[in-house]
């Protein structure tokens, strides 16, 4: 058992589910909505536009680039698997594609790197990242997004 078998994995659902098969892929996609006249992105993905209320929506690819909107490390961790990771960060990645989206994961040194790979002292809002993604879980049945600082 490695240690992110222990790590809480995402719940799919029938809205979210393309999401997870991209990044299985490694793509980065968001919904957006299709009416031609709105296209607006969402997240996290929903049959209805929140703009215009169309229900037609597509998977737009993104660069899977954006910058730290927002970061924590938690302290005390509540779940034994991640305080044996302590300290790590929790962080909010606004896309650069889709500014008003934003994601939530950790920096990470790379993909398949532990949650604490990353030292805390190094974390800027603001400071610029890019999407890997790490197979998780038993059997790697989820495939997290995770991020990277860039130089």
């Amino acid at each position: 058992m490695s240690d992110s078998d222990a790590l809480l994995l995402p719940v799919v659902d029938e809205d979210g589910a393309p999401f997870w098969e991209y990044a299985a892929r490694g793509e980065l996609r968001v919904q957006a909505c299709a009416a031609p006249a709105c296209g607006e992105p969402r997240f996290p993905p929903r049959p209805c536009c929140p703009h215009c209320g169309a229900f037609d929506s597509a998977w737009r690819l993104t660069s899977g680039r954006g910058r730290l909107w927002s970061y924590v490390i938690p302290h005390p961790p509540l779940l034994p698997a991640y305080a044996e990771q302590a300290p790590y960060n929790a962080v909010l990645v606004e896309l650069a594609d889709a500014p008003r989206i934003r994601l939530a994961g950790n920096v990470v040194a790379s993909a398949d790197a532990p949650l604490n790979s990353v030292d805390p002292a190094r974390l800027r809002i603001g400071a610029p990242v890019r999407a890997v993604f790490c197979p998780a879980g038993p059997g790697g049945d989820v495939t997290l997004v995770r991020w990277l600082l860039e130089r």
